[in-house]
């Protein structure tokens, strides 16, 4: 049986790349893997962040939209990142390098059975510390020894993700039925799935939630993408994918991974995304993050597509 292995990265809007560049690098003491656009319009900023090369399951993504209005919060969304840290003493550490720095952030509390601490980033985008507790962790995950932020305490790479939806069963079921996640616990207005069971680095915690539709804005979430090992098994999960009756909205090659996208029925776009090549395919590791970097495809067009992008430091 071909299985997911865990989340993949998860993409976001932000309204001002700058600020968000600070946020990420400087204060969550993230990498900037990867300066790149979106490849479907080129006048956009695509940042990746994550650990020392951008490792599936450690990628946080983000949009540029300088126009974009605030959103407007609501169900059938994506409405929270869980980010791993290795002890309740980072749980510590963070609500008080958070207060110091002064991050919007709430008391050390409990989340999906896990010790947690709320916060969010300056576009409103609402993130929680998690306490792994000491927990194994994928051996890809690769640490940055450059970060700002302490060893014992950095973050490790994306934990649980929330998704509020109007049908619990729906968005249950499916990730069951297609992608075999095991359901770890449910009530009659949450269930919480993973797809290495025992592990969060793929864990889906699904809220239940009526009223109003999401109008999503700066510091919402666009899509959540699961990993998959190659293009061969992208190939297996399309055709598994179609034969439950959803249509895939995108299956294109991103350079950097292979890629499809499908949206369930409650309006979660999900996208499902190859290991590799990965971002060392362009760039020596030491260069990471340095400099624009470009699909071939766009190449040609870097004199023009610099011409309207601004400074990011």
């Amino acid at each position: 049986m071909v299985n997911i292995a865990g989340h993949h990265h998860i993409s976001m809007i932000t309204k001002n790349i700058k600020v968000n560049n600070e946020f990420y690098q400087t204060i969550l003491g993230l990498r900037r893997v990867k300066v790149s656009v979106n490849q479907d319009d080129p006048s956009m900023y695509h940042l990746f962040y994550g650990d020392l090369i951008g490792s599936p399951g450690t990628g946080l993504t983000f949009f540029e939209m300088p126009l974009v209005g605030r959103t407007h919060r609501g169900t059938n969304a994506i409405t929270q990142i869980g980010l791993l840290v290795s002890s309740y003493e980072s749980l510590v550490y963070w609500k008080k390098r958070f207060t110091q720095l002064g991050v919007k952030h709430g008391e050390i509390t409990t989340y999906a059975e896990m010790e947690a601490l709320h916060f969010e980033d300056p576009d409103g985008l609402r993130l929680v510390l998690l306490n792994h507790n000491g927990k194994p962790i994928p051996q890809h995950w690769t640490e940055w020894n450059h970060s700002n932020v302490p060893s014992e305490h950095r973050i490790l790479g994306m934990g649980n993700v929330e998704i509020t939806v109007q049908s619990l069963e729906n968005l249950s079921s499916m990730l069951q039925n297609i992608f075999d996640y095991t359901l770890v616990s449910k009530s009659s207005h949450q269930a919480i799935l993973q797809s290495v069971k025992g592990q969060v680095f793929g864990g889906i915690v699904i809220v239940q939630q009526d009223g109003p539709k999401e109008r999503p804005g700066r510091g919402s979430v666009h899509h959540l993408a699961l990993r998959v090992e190659d293009k061969e098994q992208l190939r297996f999960w399309e055709k598994r994918i179609k034969d439950f009756g959803y249509k895939i909205m995108n299956l294109t090659d991103r350079y950097y991974f292979e890629s499809l996208y499908f949206k369930e029925k409650n309006g979660i776009i999900f996208e499902l995304a190859t290991d590799g090549p990965g971002f060392t395919v362009d760039t020596p590791i030491e260069e990471l993050g340095k400099k624009l970097d470009l699909p071939p495809f766009l190449e040609p067009k870097r004199a023009e597509i610099e011409a309207k992008l601004g400074p990011i430091e």
